[in-house]
């Protein structure tokens, strides 16, 4: 099933969220490591790296955005409550909006530098833009703070999935993964 039904989610839309959220585990993974090392060999291919990978959560959260609009989610269901509907949809668009800003103001900071980038060893990408060393603290802080609300608000997502899950037992979670019910049973 490549598209969503009524009460799960498509191939597509799995595959997309997953990728994204194993690119972000990722992604801190990297970013926590590279900031505290000596400039080194080591460092330079790890920032590469993570802007290789940044560059490419961008590009699959374009395009997760456009399935999603094209797209209708399955519906949630009618016994949840309608502040928890608020909160999942204000959730889930922060989210969005973040794994736009994110990279996009890591792109932005790296412009600062001047550094040149490269996806992956394979394509240049031009910086967004020219060199400014006075707008790097701005850039950096911003990169990090965005970095830092994404990272509560996946927890709360992660946290909103569980408890539909474990204490409401209904189908919120399965709509993602699928198969857990089938899991569950033989377990």
């Amino acid at each position: 099933m490549i598209a969503s039904t009524h009460t799960r989610y498509g191939t597509v839309a799995i595959v997309l969220h997953w990728a994204i959220a194993a690119a972000l585990v990722a992604l801190y993974w990297i970013g926590w490591d590279m900031v505290d090392l000596a400039l080194s060999p080591d460092k330079l291919r790890l920032y590469a790296l993570h802007k290789s990978i940044g560059l490419t959560v961008l590009l699959v959260v374009v395009v997760r955005l456009l399935w999603r609009v094209t797209h209708a989610p399955p519906a949630l269901p009618a016994d949840i409550a309608p502040w928890q509907k608020t909160v999942s949809a204000i959730t889930h668009w922060a989210l969005y909006a973040l794994l736009l800003l994110i990279p996009l103001s890591g792109w932005v900071l790296n412009g600062t530098t001047g550094f040149p980038i490269s996806w992956f060893g394979t394509v240049a990408v031009p910086n967004l833009i020219a060199a400014n060393p006075s707008l790097k603290d701005t850039a950096e802080l911003v990169h990090a703070v965005f970095g830092k609300v994404l990272l509560g608000l996946v927890a709360l997502h992660v946290a909103g999935a569980l408890h539909h899950h474990f204490v409401l037992r209904d189908v919120i979670l399965t709509r993602m993964v699928p198969g857990l019910r089938a899991l569950e049973k033989k377990l």
